[in-house]
C-alpha cells in the first residue's frame, strides 16, 4: 500500500468517527433536553450511515477530494433540530450546541491517555519533532506504527474540531453558547440575529481566515502538555 493511500485511509477513518461522534452528541443532547428531531432521523448513533445519508457531500465527497489535492481532510456534517424548540428553550439549545465540541475534546483526551499508556508499555515514544499527524512515534513497525498514526490524527483532529466549532461565530456551535446566559428576550433577539444568512456567510469567512493562526499555538501547547518535561517549539 502506498503512503498516500495508507495516510488517506487513516485520515478518513478518524474523520468519519470523530464527525459521527460530534453529531451524535448533538443529537443525544437534544433528545435528553426535549427535541427528538435528530433521534427520529436515526442520528443518536455511532453508526455513520445516517450521518452520511444526511450530508454525503460533506462526509464523503469533500473529505476525499480535499485529501487528494492537499493531503488535508476537511468536511462537515449536521444534526437536524426543531428551530421552534430552540427558540422556545434557548438555554437548552446552547447546551445542545456545546455537546458536539465537548465530545471532540473527550476524544482528544482519550487519544492522549492511550498515547501515555502506549509509552508506559514501550510501544510509543515522544517524537523528535511534531506535526499534525505525528504527535507520537512508534517504537516498532506494524501495529505500533498504525496505532501511532491513528492516535496522532485522533489527538490533533479532535482538538481542531473542538476549538474550531467553539469559535463564537455563526453557524459554528460556539455562537450558541451565549444563549445559556442570556435572558429569554435577549436570547430570542440574539438567535434571530445570528440566524441571518449573511451572518452565517461572514462567520464562516472570518473563521476560515483566522483559525490557522489561532490553532497552531493551541496545538503546540496541547502537545507540550502531553509530554511534561519536553518543550517543543
Amino acid at each position: 500500500m502506498s503512503d498516500d493511500i495508507f495516510f488517506g485511509t487513516a485520515w478518513y477513518i478518524v474523520f468519519l468517527f470523530s464527525t459521527t461522534v460530534h453529531e451524535a452528541s448533538h443529537a443525544l443532547a437534544a433528545l435528553k433536553l426535549g427535541d427528538d428531531t435528530a433521534h427520529r432521523g436515526g442520528q443518536v448513533s455511532l453508526d455513520p450511515t445516517p450521518h452520511i445519508k444526511r450530508e454525503p457531500i460533506g462526509m464523503v465527497v469533500v473529505p476525499l477530494i480535499s485529501y487528494y489535492f492537499s493531503h488535508w481532510m476537511i468536511g462537515w456534517a449536521s444534526a437536524p433540530y426543531d428551530p421552534h424548540w430552540a427558540q422556545t428553550h434557548p438555554r437548552r439549545a446552547g447546551l445542545m450546541a456545546i455537546a458536539g465540541p465537548a465530545s471532540n475534546f473527550l476524544l482528544m483526551i482519550i487519544a492522549a491517555i492511550l498515547i501515555r499508556v502506549g509509552i508506559a508499555f514501550g510501544w510509543f515514544d515522544a517524537p523528535g519533532s511534531i506535526t499534525f499527524t505525528h504527535v507520537v512515534a512508534p517504537t516498532h513497525q506494524g501495529l505500533c506504527y498504525l496505532a501511532a498514526v491513528l492516535l496522532s490524527i485522533m489527538f490533533s483532529l479532535n482538538l481542531l474540531l473542538g476549538c474550531f466549532n467553539l469559535l463564537p461565530l455563526p453557524p459554528l456551535d460556539g455562537s450558541s453558547v451565549p444563549l445559556i446566559f442570556l435572558s429569554e428576550s435577549a436570547a430570542e433577539k440574539y438567535w434571530n440575529f445570528m440566524s441571518l444568512p449573511a451572518m452565517r456567510i461572514v462567520g464562516l469567512m472570518v473563521a476560515w481566515n483566522v483559525f490557522g493562526a489561532i490553532f497552531s499555538p493551541i496545538h503546540l501547547f496541547a502537545v507540550n502538555m502531553l509530554y511534561p518535561g519536553i518543550h517543543y517549539a
